[in-house]
């Protein structure tokens, strides 16, 4: 019988997490009662029973209830500390599923008021970073997001301050928030500033939209990788299109299921983009919210789409392919997925 390999030992890069959706439940709510923080009850009883909030934003009545329940753990954070801990903690648990190297997502412009504006917001998420590569050993980065529900002059803003950072931690630029909302191309001169930063594109589509939106980020964003995409599966010409381009495809089956993109584990055609030839790089998204993190993921792809070991090493060469790491740091993650192969 061939031996079935832990997929937590499988080197590989993690390239869509949110940042307070990085956080681990007892935190949360060890940082609500620091800070004297009501949670809503929902999400408060879920937690303490160990379980992830009941959620479905296949409608905009769901996607409030989620994003009211992002917003009230987002306010728990208050501190340089609740900062520091968060992404130490973010890093901690990528470790343990595997993760060399870990690009969290955050709009700093979410955290500037309790931090002192939203240049210390970001230098302080960065030093958090720096602090944490330096204890932890693992490769971090940072993907500022700009909102898609606010003006694409804020946008813009963000993307200047991105650049500005680029040589101190910044590797990327994304716009994130219901995909419903916001056109790509109001976006478009946000992500070209980005670009000419140096910055990698990587605008969300393709999730609670269908293909339309994917190819918007393509066309109007020149999008070097698509956070979700999965709704790309729907229409063949676009698949070619991201396969013959090698856009990486941030895909987060948990959050599809959970979310109600789709409604079962099996449905998510990972396995349809996969033999399409279109790269893919699995992400956990928002654990806090959907519970799994980034081993999970692979044994999703493993236990209900039939992946091989094989197939799952070539997943975790995909994610490292599609990331913004150094060359040395790529080399050694793919050197690993091979020695954990042939161990």
């Amino acid at each position: 019988m061939e031996r079935v390999r832990d997929v937590s030992e499988l080197p590989k890069a993690h390239l869509h997490l949110h940042f307070t959706g990085s956080m681990r439940p007892a935190t949360l709510l060890e940082l609500a009662d620091k800070h004297g923080v009501r949670l809503p009850e929902t999400l408060t009883e879920a937690l303490g029973r160990g379980e992830s909030p009941k959620l479905r934003a296949t409608d905009e009545r769901g996607w409030f209830r989620f994003q009211r329940l992002y917003d009230a753990a987002r306010s728990c954070l208050q501190e340089p500390e609740d900062i520091q801990r968060l992404v130490r903690e973010a890093a901690e648990e990528d470790l343990r599923d595997g993760s060399g190297w870990l690009e969290i997502q955050v709009d700093p412009t979410s955290y500037a008021p309790r931090l002192g504006g939203l240049i210390p917001a970001l230098e302080i998420i960065l030093d958090a970073v720096e602090t944490t590569v330096r204890d932890t050993g693992i490769g971090m980065r940072v993907l500022v997001a700009a909102n898609r529900m606010k003006h694409p002059l804020d946008a813009r803003t963000l993307a200047r301050l991105a650049v500005r950072y680029a040589g101190r931690g910044v590797v990327g630029f994304g716009l994130s928030n219901d995909e419903r909302r916001g056109m790509a191309r109001d976006f478009d001169r946000a992500f070209a500033i980005a670009r000419d930063g140096g910055l990698l594109s990587a605008p969300h589509g393709g999730e609670l939209t269908g293909p339309l939106s994917v190819r918007d980020c393509l066309d109007d964003l020149e999008a070097d990788r698509i956070g979700h995409g999965v709704r790309a599966a729907e229409d063949p010409r676009l698949m070619k299109r991201l396969a013959d381009r090698q856009v990486t495809c941030e895909v987060c089956p948990a959050s599809n299921v959970a979310l109600g993109v789709y409604e079962k584990p099996e449905d998510v055609p990972l396995r349809t983009l996969f033999e399409a030839g279109v790269p893919m790089a699995l992400g956990a998204d928002d654990p806090l919210l959907f519970g799994a993190r980034l081993a999970a993921q692979y044994e999703i792809a493993r236990d209900h789409h039939g992946f091989t070991d094989a197939e799952l090493a070539e997943l975790a060469r995909q994610s490292v392919r599609g990331s913004a790491a150094p060359e040395d740091v790529k080399g050694r993650l793919l050197a690993g997925v091979d020695d954990w192969l042939t161990e």
